[in-house]
């Protein structure tokens, strides 16, 4: 077999669908979010990002960053190596407890993302509780979908935010064996919210555990950033809440949080967390100085949820399709990978806007999507640029209006 060529032939396949992704090469200007430097061959640009994930612009916050300097200063830069082998240094220590604190459970334990603590944590869970069903929402994120298939737990699908249809499933399910519900809070492509209680009302009927990934929701819901089981007083119904550091906190990291068993279980027999390198000090420093300061400060949030109702008032006002949603994210559809893809070129080129396409396979064939995040320092001119800009190619692409 010709292997090389077969790469490329893969790769071909890619571009002709419109689904090869280009990653922009873009430099973060430190305490400018949301401006940065997009580095091409014809010379540099500056441009205006849309499509970060640090949704409040705390990787910028000055807090965060002294927080950072000071453990360089004071640790070096590395972790050493695994908590096992190393120790855990203790601002990991102190991140643990934050957390612990954040979501009102006994313990935490932080992994180098969010995807491996989805992987770790639902891998171990589903395959070390005998005879284990994973019931899963269908629109779960890839992370949590590999954790399950890695258990090789049985695993059923429950319908989208569908109480009725996971209790249908769970009716089925011999009362004596462990059961393991798996959804998210918030989801990151249509920016729906799932109901939380009522789902914690069915497992709790059938004795099953929940695991809720809040990645998309830590920082930006609840008095304190605790997310949307915060915001709906739901947290203590939930066996697992997992979260990142690295969206609305601005850093990098993952982790789980609930009772102090369920956390030594997964510390104890996760080998994707036993066998991994832990965050450096000066990431575990700054990941703990931004969520003190979410819990304190609710300015950030209510800025953003503002900043996105004026945004998604002013696509209304033009007629650019987006997908309505409780949410603090804003698809705006295409519904063609190669309009997709030709809409950002433009806003990229011509107009010193950055945001990624999202196409195949991260959302269904004919959803592609622009996915737009405005943040707290996004200003009103930079608000109606973006606007005017999607408007203008909505005319020269002849593409279709909202009503």
């Amino acid at each position: 077999m010709d292997y090389q060529k077969f790469f490329a032939r893969e790769l071909q396949n890619l571009k002709g669908e419109g689904r090869y992704r280009v990653f922009a090469d873009i430099e973060r200007h430190a305490g400018d979010f949301p401006h940065a430097t997009h580095h091409r061959q014809r010379g540099a640009a500056e441009v205006t990002v849309w499509c970060s994930n640090d949704y409040l612009g705390m990787g910028q916050h000055p807090a965060v960053l002294a927080a950072m300097r000071e453990a360089l200063d004071s640790c070096g830069a590395g972790a050493g190596g695994t908590r096992n082998i190393s120790g855990t240094n203790h601002h990991l220590v102190l991140l643990e407890q934050e957390l612990a604190d954040l979501h009102h459970t006994e313990a935490a334990l932080v992994f180098t993302s969010g995807y491996v603590s989805n992987l770790a944590s639902l891998q171990t869970l589903a395959a070390r509780l005998p005879g284990c069903v994973v019931l899963s929402d269908e629109m779960n994120h890839a992370s949590m979908i590999e954790g399950i298939r890695h258990s090789r737990a049985e695993k059923q699908i429950f319908r989208h935010n569908d109480p009725a249809d996971l209790d249908r499933q769970l009716s089925a399910i011999d009362p004596q064996r462990p059961k393991l519900v798996v959804f998210e809070s918030v989801y990151s492509m249509d920016g729906d919210i799932a109901p939380i209680n009522e789902i914690c009302d069915v497992a709790d009927k059938h004795g099953a555990m929940t695991y809720l990934d809040e990645v998309h929701a830590v920082g930006l819901y609840g008095a304190r950033g605790g997310g949307v089981s915060e915001r709906e007083g739901a947290a203590h119904r939930l066996t697992v809440i997992e979260g990142t550091l690295a969206k609305a906190f601005g850093v990098l990291g993952g982790y789980i949080a609930g009772s102090a068993a369920v956390c030594d279980f997964v510390r104890s027999f996760a080998s994707a967390f036993i066998f991994t390198t832990a965050l450096p000090p000066t990431v575990a420093a700054g990941a703990c100085a931004s969520i003190r300061h979410l819990k304190r400060s609710s300015a950030e949030r209510e800025r953003q949820q503002e900043r996105v109702q004026t945004f998604r008032r002013r696509l209304d006002a033009v007629g650019v399709p987006h997908y309505d949603n409780p949410s603090h994210i804003v698809p705006v559809m295409v519904g063609d990978p190669v309009r997709c893809k030709q809409i950002t070129d433009i806003l990229l080129e011509h107009y010193g806007i950055y945001v990624q396409p999202i196409n195949y396979p991260t959302v269904p064939r004919g959803t592609e999507r622009l996915r737009i995040m405005p943040s707290p320092l996004h200003s009103d001119a930079e608000i109606e640029h973006f606007v005017s800009a999607l408007s203008s190619i909505w005319s020269e692409l002849s593409l279709k209006r909202a009503a």
